[in-house]
């Protein structure tokens, strides 16, 4: 079984202060791999992807690296990912990168908020809703996800950080059904 949350974590401890950059740098180095058709895995693949990414190094850091002299940030990254090849683990990066941001985002003191609501939503109640959490938490910046579900009839559904809110029209009628049966058994 793959827990995302232990890969983000080491990634987090051997990364360092350099985190921030390690991930975009990841980020960038396994689109080309995710384009490699077929099974690719364990320990011969790895050191032969490993070529390759070094090669493809230069759309993480540009024309300002040195040509002889990898950067810690594209070593971590490429050595992270061969890992993951490695323990056969590759095909699970999107859940690990995006437990990796969660992780940064964490750290910088960012609240993740998804609000899904029945009708779309002005944009002034979203910023004022960031605007009123940010101050209720203490947040320094909350980074909203917006989509609209027709099928809650009316109200929304909202998760910041691990709380979950429905406040949904479908959501009540369903209370009141379960309540019903409840009280009929």
């Amino acid at each position: 079984m793959f827990h995302a949350y232990r890969w983000a974590a080491a990634f987090m401890a051997v990364s360092g202060e350099n985190a921030e950059g390690t991930f975009l740098c990841l980020k960038a180095l396994s689109v080309p791999v995710k384009l490699i058709h077929g099974v690719f895995a364990g320990h011969g693949a790895a050191a032969e992807l490993e070529k390759i990414l070094r090669e493809s190094a230069d759309a993480c850091v540009g024309d300002t690296a040195s040509k002889t002299e990898t950067s810690p940030i594209v070593e971590y990254a490429i050595r992270f990912i061969c890992l993951l090849v490695e323990k056969r683990c590759f095909r699970y990066i999107d859940s690990l990168l995006q437990r990796i941001e969660q992780k940064l985002d964490e750290q910088k003191g960012f609240l993740d908020l998804s609000l899904e609501a029945a009708s779309p939503l002005d944009s002034g109640f979203e910023k004022e809703l960031a605007q009123m959490i940010k101050e209720k938490t203490g947040a320094s910046e909350v980074k909203m996800k917006t989509s609209v579900k027709p099928e809650l009839l009316a109200g929304f559904l909202m998760r910041i950080g691990g709380f979950y809110i429905d406040a949904s029209l479908k959501g009540q009628v369903e209370a009141m059904k379960a309540d019903l049966i409840k009280g009929a058994v």
